[in-house]
C-alpha cells in the first residue's frame, strides 16, 4: 500500500510498516516541516492513504472540504510502548483494503470509517 506517514506518527511503526511491503513516505524525513495542507497534497499527489495523529486533517477535510480521496486514517492511540502503534498499524492495514475515500479512526479496540465528503474544486 502507498502511505504518507505524517510527521508525528512514530518511527517504530513508519519500520513495521515497510517491513511488511508498504511503500511509506515519512514526513518527518522526506519532506520536514511542510504544513497540513500539503502533507494533504502529498498525499492525493501519489494517491496514498495518509497515517497521522493529527485531528486537523478531519477539518481539512470536513470543514475546508479539501481534497482528500486517497484516504485518512487518524491513529487515536495512546502510545504505552514503543511497539504499540507499529502493532496496531500493522494489523489494522492487514486487515482491510477499503480505505480510500474513507476518513478513518484507529484505536485500540476498534476502527471507525466515515465516507470522505466530495471536495471542491481547487481551482475555483
Amino acid at each position: 500500500m502507498l502511505l504518507p506517514a505524517d510527521e508525528n506518527f512514530p518511527k517504530d511503526a513508519v519500520e513495521a510498516l515497510r517491513l511488511q511491503g508498504h511503500d511509506v513516505v515519512w514526513v518527518r524525513t522526506d519532506c520536514p516541516g511542510i504544513s497540513d495542507r500539503d502533507v494533504l497534497a502529498l498525499a492525493q499527489s501519489g494517491n496514498r492513504v495518509l497515517l497521522t495523529f493529527d485531528k486537523d486533517f478531519g477539518e481539512l477535510a470536513f470543514q475546508a472540504k479539501l481534497p482528500a480521496s486517497s484516504g485518512v486514517i487518524l491513529f487515536r492511540v495512546v502510545p504505552k510502548s514503543p511497539g504499540l502503534v507499529a502493532r496496531i498499524a500493522v494489523s489494522a492495514l492487514n486487515k482491510r483494503t477499503d480505505w480510500e475515500g474513507h476518513f478513518s479512526v484507529i484505536e485500540e479496540e476498534r476502527i471507525r470509517m466515515i465516507p470522505l465528503p466530495e471536495t471542491r474544486d481547487t481551482n475555483d
